[in-house]
């Protein structure tokens, strides 16, 4: 993914309104993070504990959606696997995040669901940049860059639940 600036991420939501696009907390180290390696920017909102954000490329432009997941998840002690990466975590480092459809569906309250890692470092994991818990990743016959292409078709079908 190609380095994004904080305008290039304020303009790219398609699931709230500029003003709240605006308002959202962007990440302060984006001249840090390892672009190279993602597929998409995600990160949860500091000040809002239910709320992350994801960025990508997606059908030749660049798609911004606010998520929401829950807060809090007590006394979940099972395995949970992330739909995108197909990571396996404990407790609650799976979670079931909720993007508003854009447009008029998502004015009327319709939503789309997905299981995610909550901590939305999918790229990493995929790419053994980030460790996730002992069995966290299965051994594949894949190759990696097929890992990240099945990674990216996953994040893709989701967007296009989002925006359809």
């Amino acid at each position: 993914m190609r380095p994004l600036t904080e305008q290039d991420i304020r303009t790219s939501f398609i699931n709230c309104s500029k003003g709240e696009a605006k308002r959202l907390a962007v990440p302060r180290d984006l001249d840090e993070r390892p672009w190279e390696h993602l597929d998409f920017l995600g990160w949860r909102d500091p000040g809002a504990p239910d709320r992350s954000y994801l960025v990508t490329e997606h059908a030749g432009r660049l798609v911004g959606v606010t998520l929401r997941f829950p807060s809090s998840r007590r006394g979940l002690l099972h395995r949970s696997m992330c739909s995108l990466c197909l990571t396996t975590h404990p407790g609650s480092g799976v979670s079931l995040m909720t993007a508003r459809k854009a447009g008029a569906a998502g004015r009327d309250g319709n939503s789309v669901g997905i299981y995610m890692c909550t901590d939305l470092a999918c790229s990493l994991y995929v790419r053994g940049k980030k460790a996730p818990e002992p069995g966290g990743r299965f051994e594949e016959t894949l190759t990696l860059e097929e890992q990240i292409a099945r990674t990216v078709g996953n994040l893709s079908a989701f967007l296009a639940k989002l925006s359809g």
